[in-house]
């Protein structure tokens, strides 16, 4: 999924000026990186909340196009108001398409209510993390990665060496030596029943 950001430059910088500015709908921001001077922007407040509510917003190279001028972009960081439905600010990160980046990705679990470990084992499915950073091209990254629980049986687990990803995809945490646990299934409070037993 593509994504495009409408903005224009920011004149006006501080506290008060970011006030007047929420108070008139819109969000401020700034776009570093690259080796090029950071530069404050403003954007439609509407038009931004609906793209923050697309997963894929959050993980995606996105085009920011800033006084018409398009440039590719990470959301790197967001500042909402812990009431309302608002927010207060944003942060773009510059990309090169020809230099790696680091990005969290999120994980979509799948086959988890019908692997043997739950289905036959009566376990229960558990989620160690729900996203990942992985190291790539821009044009590599991709939107979600998919973790596939379908041949785990009770006690099984998934470590993130044991993943497929798409080519291009490198994982973070495997750069430092770690491999930690994805996904697992696990036995039910109380163990299994044992059907088998006699009864008292």
């Amino acid at each position: 999924m593509k994504f495009d950001v409408i903005a224009k430059t920011r004149n006006l910088q501080g506290t008060s000026a970011s006030r007047r500015l929420r108070g008139a709908g819109l969000v401020p921001g700034i776009v570093y990186g690259e080796g090029r001077p950071a530069i404050a922007i403003e954007m439609d407040h509407k038009e931004l909340l609906l793209g923050l509510r697309h997963e894929a917003f959050h993980s995606s190279v996105l085009t920011l196009k800033v006084d018409g001028k398009a440039e590719p972009v990470l959301l790197r960081d967001v500042q909402v108001h812990p009431v309302r439905t608002q927010v207060l600010h944003v942060d773009f990160q510059r990309v090169d398409p020809t230099h790696k980046i680091h990005m969290k990705v999120p994980l979509h679990f799948i086959n988890a209510d019908t692997c043997p470990g739950v289905k036959l084992g009566h376990g229960i499915a558990s989620h160690a993390l729900t996203e990942v950073e992985v190291l790539c091209l821009p044009g590599d990254l991709p939107e979600f990665i998919v973790v596939d629980m379908g041949q785990l049986t009770v006690g099984d687990s998934i470590h993130l060496s044991q993943m497929t990803v798409p080519a291009g995809i490198e994982f973070a945490a495997l750069h430092s030596g770690a491999d930690p646990v994805v996904a697992s299934v696990v036995a039910p409070k109380g163990g299994a029943v044992d059907e088998a037993a006699p009864a008292a």
